[in-house]
């Protein structure tokens, strides 16, 4: 089995990494699982004891056929190489997976595993769909040291059990990913993004849920307020809030959407439009929530609401704990980055979003909080159990990423 540069074990086969699982069952050693690393910290921390392995030899595109629309790649495949792959033939995946290495301060490539593990979607979510939407199958070891097969070109299969559901998000705690198939789409010919400039929160929202009620196909919908658009790399749009919509598709139909658009959304407010180099940059950026990575002592939140809430909870959060935030999804996700506080202001934003009946997740924070803080939003008693049963059926002995979602799980 080959090793890294740490000695890391990295197993390159299934068989190899049922061996492994295998041995840390017996030795009741906890296994820390990851692909290159850029995403630990993200969930809590891998236990103390955990022997880490690097899922990273997983990799390569294992098939592809563009004229059925999927492709299948093992999970320690790096994200760019997946979608170099596709861009060959003018495809994507949907789901727009983020990098969050400038956020998290790491290196390496990261892993299209790691997406799948961690849940991650971007900005197209709200027209393509989410990485759960997107995934059609998996191979996996579970924490029993089996291979097992679930969904798309079906080793194995997990009788009763949607593995292709239950991987997305479950940090690796219910088995480690060997490899994934996924649907893709054609990717847009171009891309134009409407920048609506000098809107207030409620209004941007407002704004935001036009476009997306709109019959022009917004594949991306995004409000940065004055303090945060001032961050961005696009000069044109630090100068003042801007609300965003994204649109994508053929030239010949996208300019007449784009007119179309502008009379649609009922403002009165400046509307510029952010040519290809510029869209581009700021997309990235919302991906990957790189407006907020610094300074990089400050916990980043991730929050869950309905886009109507949104406003004021953030007005609430900006005065309590001195916040800067931003809005993805149509104002349905806020991203925001709170000031240096023991407990990363977990009181008070947990209490905030539960007046909403949104959900919070701490996206980023020192270990040593995040140890302390709860990470996800807390499991209610119909989903704690289910959650217990499942990772008793997948890893019974408890040796996969024990403890990266709950501290008792």
């Amino acid at each position: 089995m080959p090793l890294d540069t740490l000695g890391d074990p990295t197993p390159a086969t299934p068989e190899a990494l049922c061996d492994l699982v295998r041995g840390a069952v017996d030795a009741g050693t906890p296994l820390a699982l990851a692909g290159s690393g850029t995403r630990l910290g993200l969930g809590r921390p891998p236990a103390a004891n955990a022997r880490r392995v690097s899922l990273r030899a997983l990799s390569g595109v294992r098939a592809y056929s563009p004229t059925e629309l999927y492709i299948t790649v093992g999970a320690g495949t790096p994200v760019a190489e997946v979608a170099a792959a596709l861009a060959e033939r003018d495809q994507h995946l949907l789901f727009e997976p983020p990098d969050h290495r400038a956020l998290f301060g790491t290196t390496g490539e990261p892993t299209i595993g790691g997406a799948v593990s961690c849940g991650l979607s971007g900005p197209a979510r709200i027209a393509g769909g989410s990485v759960r939407d997107t995934l059609i199958g998996v191979q996996a070891v579970t924490g029993r040291a089996e291979a097992v097969r679930s969904g798309g070109r079906v080793m194995k299969n997990v009788t009763g059990y949607d593995l292709c559901k239950l991987a997305v998000g479950a940090f690796g705690t219910l088995g480690a990913l060997t490899e994934l198939t996924f649907k893709v789409l054609p990717r847009p010919r171009r891309r134009v993004t409407l920048a609506v400039r000098g809107l207030d929160d409620a209004a941007a929202q407002a704004v935001l849920s036009r476009g997306l009620g709109s019959p022009f196909e917004v594949d991306g919908a995004a409000h940065l307020p004055a303090a945060t658009a001032a961050r961005s790399t696009v000069a044109s749009l630090r100068d003042g809030a801007a609300t965003l919509l994204r649109l994508g598709g053929f030239a010949e139909s996208l300019d007449y959407r784009v007119e179309e658009l502008c009379g649609h959304l009922e403002t009165e407010a400046e509307i510029a439009r952010l040519d290809d180099a510029e869209t581009e940059a700021v997309w990235a950026e919302i991906r990957d929530v790189g407006l907020l990575a610094a300074p990089a002592d400050r916990a980043v939140w991730r929050l869950s609401v309905a886009p109507t809430q949104g406003p004021a909870l953030a007005a609430e959060l900006r005065e309590a704990l001195a916040a800067v935030v931003f809005y993805d999804w149509g104002g349905g996700l806020v991203w925001l980055a709170v000031a240096d506080r023991p407990d990363a202001g977990a009181e008070v934003v947990r209490a905030a979003v539960a007046r909403t009946g949104g959900s919070a997740m701490l996206a980023r924070a020192p270990d040593a909080v995040r140890a302390q803080v709860p990470v996800l939003p807390p499991l209610d008693r119909v989903a704690e159990p289910v959650s217990r049963r499942l990772k008793a059926a997948f890893d019974p002995a408890g040796v996969l990423n024990p403890g990266r979602m709950y501290a008792e799980m």
